[in-house]
């Protein structure tokens, strides 16, 4: 940028990143930034799109202030105007990963059948809910009680006085997590329902729960399938992502070891999803 004899600023396209132009000093100090919240929100050292908003800018040789339209950078890739952010360009497919190990040759029924596999041999998971009060997630490890409709709708037993039923009473949307230690992994998303129906609480009930509620010794709250402490979350599936794998660990081994030498994307998991229009689906028919 420098100044022309009409007393007007000449701008000219920066060779290299954008932040280089800044810290090199050629177009002096910045005083104020006008700009998007996406990008108040990060450096501008690490900041990438196809076009830059306006900035307020102060020359090395005068004191003057003047608003600027900045230069596009046409080297980063336009999908960020699409998925809100990227970095990559060219005719590859951006995820490697996924686009190598997603598993689309499979009916939603086998989808559905296997993901219910797996969660119930997991058997544990991470419980994530909505803080009604802070408004940030929180995770907590539960035990898998109990499967409904082929998997669609999970049951966990429950303190009906825990903090978890206080945070679905405001915001009945949930996640569960499951993971193996081979790396398999289930992500379920959904809504809940607190259920108090003693015959559903005595079906799946065991006597380990007492050592989790206690017993308050009023002869009522004892921990046992009687007590009214003791209710079931249901959980609705809404849509669901899982990764098994195909391969033993030494083949799965083999093909990291693989990609690390060659670059090639390793071949590992089937990972697969289910849709909302697939979960009603299935619901019609379970």
């Amino acid at each position: 940028m420098t100044r022309c004899n009409s007393g007007t600023l000449r701008l000219w396209r920066p060779r290299g990143p954008l932040t280089s132009w800044f810290q090199t000093g050629h177009i002096g100090k910045v005083s104020q930034v006008r700009s998007s919240p996406f990008y108040t929100q990060h450096h501008p050292k690490t900041f990438k799109s196809t076009h830059y908003p306006l900035h307020t800018v102060t020359t090395p040789t005068t004191t003057t202030t003047t608003t600027v339209l900045l230069p596009t950078i046409s080297y980063y890739s336009t999908a960020i105007m699409s998925s809100g952010f990227s970095n990559t360009s060219g005719v590859k497919h951006p995820d490697p990963y996924k686009e190598a190990n997603l598993d689309t040759q499979v009916s939603t029924q086998t989808k559905l059948d296997d993901l219910s596999k797996f969660m119930d041999a997991s058997k544990f998971c991470m419980m994530t809910t909505v803080n009604p009060k802070t408004h940030q997630l929180v995770s907590r490890c539960m035990a898998l009680a109990g499967q409904e409709n082929g998997g669609l709708d999970l049951l966990f037993h429950t303190n009906t006085e825990s903090g978890k039923t206080d945070d679905l009473a405001a915001d009945t949307h949930i996640n569960v997590g499951f993971l193996n230690n081979s790396g398999e992994w289930a992500s379920v998303s959904g809504t809940t329902e607190i259920i108090t129906d003693r015959e559903l609480v005595k079906k799946h009930y065991k006597p380990h729960l007492k050592a989790w509620v206690g017993d308050l010794g009023d002869g009522i709250h004892d921990g046992s399938a009687n007590d009214p402490r003791i209710g079931i979350i249901r959980v609705k599936m809404a849509t669901a992502h899982y990764a098994i794998s195909h391969k033993n660990i030494a083949g799965r081994l083999t093909e990291v070891a693989k990609g690390v030498v060659t670059g090639d994307t390793a071949v590992v998991n089937k990972l697969r999803e289910i849709s909302e229009e697939e979960v009603s689906k299935l619901r019609l028919t379970h």
